[in-house]
């Protein structure tokens, strides 16, 4: 059976935190971005995969040649976070889970969109969800 590959879309600091968390716990993961920047940014961070999708063209949105176990969702905007869950939801059977600072974001749109869980934080610590 092929390992599962964790999926984070993190566009934020807390994102970015996280990212260190499973490099830090050696977790097979892969981020998924929309920006050549945020790519570049990530291989300096020593991302090993990246997985780059135009977020605007759904005929080039292709599922990533691994298999993709949870996915961890790093709010930036609602409907850059719609769009992910769009485009993520048929790439896995697993939790999809969407980390929010905004505490006034509908949880049911995300829901509605395909996430399995919302969470708000205050802080940004989320490690507890690796468990």
């Amino acid at each position: 059976m092929q390992t599962e590959t964790i999926l984070v879309v993190a566009p934020n600091n807390d994102g970015r935190k996280f990212v260190k968390l499973l490099q830090h716990h050696h977790l097979p993961f892969a981020v998924l971005t929309n920006s050549a920047v945020k790519e570049k940014q990530f291989e300096k961070q020593g991302v090993k995969q990246i997985v780059r999708i135009d977020t605007s063209m759904t005929d080039k949105w292709v599922i990533p040649k691994m298999t993709v176990g949870r996915i961890f969702i790093f709010e930036s905007s609602l409907n850059l976070t719609c769009r992910y869950l769009q485009i993520c939801r048929s790439w896995t059977e697993r939790e999809i889970c969407v980390i929010t600072r905004q505490l006034l974001h509908p949880r049911g749109v995300y829901q509605r969109m395909g996430a399995n869980r919302v969470i708000y934080t205050k802080t940004g610590e989320v490690g507890f969800i690796l468990q």
